[in-house]
């Protein structure tokens, strides 16, 4: 069907069930029930996750049924066979699938024997904008989706339909590849709908990954030797090295390729060190796209997730650096070209600066037919309904928000190397990784957690406690569990319910006395109280008011406040009790009661 014709010519669907090369309609292809079978071929985790992106067009149809199946010979096999046993699919082996016969067969990648599967066949693509071109593979300098390499069975084109996003996809398609145009359909694209019903669900999305008022910077890589990750490994680490920790939050969206070439447990290992000062790493299916949707900007190389994220209105930055895959002229293309480019680490600011001028949605427009926005999954329904020779049902189908991401599996850092600027009763305090190069002012690590050697070098030394009736207490600022914190609720019992604890004020003169370099051990008692025990001023109770602007509260990390007191406390040799302070934490400025603590304070709480 030329893409611009209607979507529902009738005609179309009786020439293609009377084509020599495809399997005669019959009882065989039916269930024992009548229903129709629908194959879903996948050949790696990112087209299996697209072709999932879809289904809901058969959802609530006991008319048809889903069979998933994993075409062989991608060496990312491995990961696509974890995202169908995660997805609940009923599979049959390759083999079996060669020799059945199907109503309808769905594929995100032209690649693999898919030729050979019988049924209708319908090819949707596994991204936006087709704009990659890998030399190893298929026509040189073509984008391998719009590759007649792939496309074509002989002269014949082996698919019925070719799902796309964009008018320009199918004009583009039918110059690489001409005896396929008339196959095109343009129905716009269900992950980037799946998206825009998401973006009321950013808070949430924000609030699970502890971000709290802090940016949240996404860096997303592609797969292969011009990637992100491929061409710049320690950018992650160096980005958070350099970068307030309660000013800025950064993740790492990986291409499922990328899973699949090195493995998770590699990755974490190779990324161990920045996911310890806090990035974040998502599961490459759902958790990647509520990221975009949370995220403040997105730095980038030449995947087209930065197409999803400039769909959304996010500012994007791009870190590529490559010179063969990018496809000129592609809508990737041309969104690298009209953002500004992040040269090193130290060059984040400005480029996040100039980044927010720049109308990311009106180049996202080149993937992404305005008019298919929203509908993707109503008229895919229509195309594929037509290949089932059956009437679509009569309620329309609906695009999922993507779940809310699970709380990050990395803690919180457990030591951090801190900045303080102290004038009077105001204090600026500043927080970075302890590997930072930036100049501090001391050292703070958790008990316990920090490891052997980080308190006994800290001048500041923290626990989180848990008292009765205070659950929340043994969370971070932005809501995080975090290590030895949830210890104290549970983890601390014995066998049969019996334990000893620590009091706030016995473990803070303990602390002291264990670890030669402390001069302020803190109980973290909650997200607005904290006990520290000064190694000259005394036992202290702290109290942080909340910032309260435009109908919102900001809290700062309960820890960085209890650093904020530690360097008013060394600055001010003679304190005068009650004070309070005005403590500048990344984006949030708060007001801290210091009083001094009562007998009662101090064994009110346990750890």
């Amino acid at each position: 069907m030329p893409h611009g014709a209607p979507a529902d010519q009738p005609e179309l669907a009786s020439a293609r069930r009377g084509r020599g090369d495809l399997a005669p309609q019959g009882a065989d292809r039916r269930t024992d029930r009548g229903q129709r079978v629908v194959l879903v071929a996948a050949r790696s985790a990112v087209a299996l996750h697209r072709l999932l992106d879809a289904l809901p067009v058969f959802e609530g149809d006991p008319r048809v049924v889903t069979r998933f199946t994993l075409v062989p010979g991608s060496r990312f096999d491995t990961e696509a066979l974890a995202a169908l046993d995660r997805a609940g699919a009923r599979t049959v082996p390759w083999e079996e699938a060669r020799r059945g016969t199907h109503d309808l067969v769905l594929a995100a990648s032209p690649k693999g024997e898919l030729r050979t599967l019988s049924g209708p066949r319908a090819l949707l693509p596994h991204g936006a904008g087709f704009n990659k071109s890998l030399r190893e593979e298929g026509s040189a300098a073509l984008p391998s989706g719009l590759d007649p390499h792939f496309l074509m069975s002989g002269d014949v084109p082996w698919a019925d339909l070719y799902a796309l996003a964009h008018d320009a996809d199918a004009d583009r398609l039918t110059r690489h590849c001409p005896s396929v145009g008339p196959r095109a359909a343009v129905v716009g694209d269900p992950t980037l709908d799946r998206l825009l019903v998401s973006v009321p669900h950013r808070e949430a999305y924000r609030d699970a990954l502890g971000t709290g008022p802090r940016r949240l910077v996404v860096l997303a890589s592609t797969w292969g030797p011009e990637s992100l990750l491929e061409r710049r490994p320690d950018l992650p680490g160096e980005l958070l090295a350099r970068h307030p920790h309660d000013t800025y939050r950064f993740a790492l969206v990986l291409h499922p390729n990328a899973y699949s070439e090195t493995g998770t447990f590699d990755l974490a290992r190779h990324l161990a060190p920045a996911l310890s000062a806090g990035l974040l790493l998502p599961d490459p299916y759902e958790e990647w796209a509520a990221l975009l949707v949370a995220a403040d900007a997105v730095v980038t190389d030449h995947g087209s997730t930065a197409l999803y994220a400039a769909a959304l209105g996010r500012p994007v930055v791009s870190a590529y650096d490559g010179d063969e895959e990018l496809v000129p002229d592609s809508p990737m293309a041309r969104l690298l070209a009209s953002v500004p480019r992040l040269a090193g680490p130290d060059g984040l600011e400005e480029a996040l600066r100039l980044a927010g001028s720049v109308d990311t949605r009106a180049a996202a427009g080149a993937a992404f037919a305005p008019q298919g926005r929203g509908r993707a999954l109503e008229r895919l329904r229509r195309e594929l309904y037509r290949l089932l020779d059956l009437t679509p049902p009569g309620y329309a189908p609906r695009s999922r928000p993507f779940r809310c991401p699970a709380p990050p599996r990395t803690d919180l850092p457990e030591t951090h190397a801190v900045r303080a600027e102290v004038t009077g009763d105001q204090v600026v305090l500043v927080r970075f990784p302890p590997e930072t190069r930036e100049p501090v002012h001391h050292l703070a690590a958790e008990y316990r957690a920090g490891g052997e050697r980080a308190p006994q070098s800290a001048a500041v030394v923290w626990r989180r406690a848990y008292a009765d009736g205070d659950r929340d207490g043994a969370r971070g600022a932005y809501g995080t569990q975090s290590g030895y914190g949830a210890q104290g609720a549970h983890g601390a019992r014995g066998a049969y319910g019996a334990r000893t604890a620590w009091t706030a004020g016995g473990w803070t003169a303990h602390a002291l006395d264990e670890f030669p370099g402390c001069r302020t051990a803190a109980a973290i008692l909650s997200a607005d109280r904290c006990l520290l025990r000064h190694h000259r001023a005394g036992p202290l109770l702290v109290h942080v008011e909340p910032q309260r602007s435009g109908g919102r509260v900001a809290r700062p990390d309960p820890v960085a406040v209890v650093s904020a007191v530690h360097a008013w406390l060394g600055a001010t040799p003679e304190p005068r009790l009650p004070a309070v302070l005005s403590c500048a934490i990344g984006p949030v400025t708060v007001r801290v009661r210091v009083d001094a603590a009562r007998a009662a304070d101090l064994d009110a709480h346990e750890l």
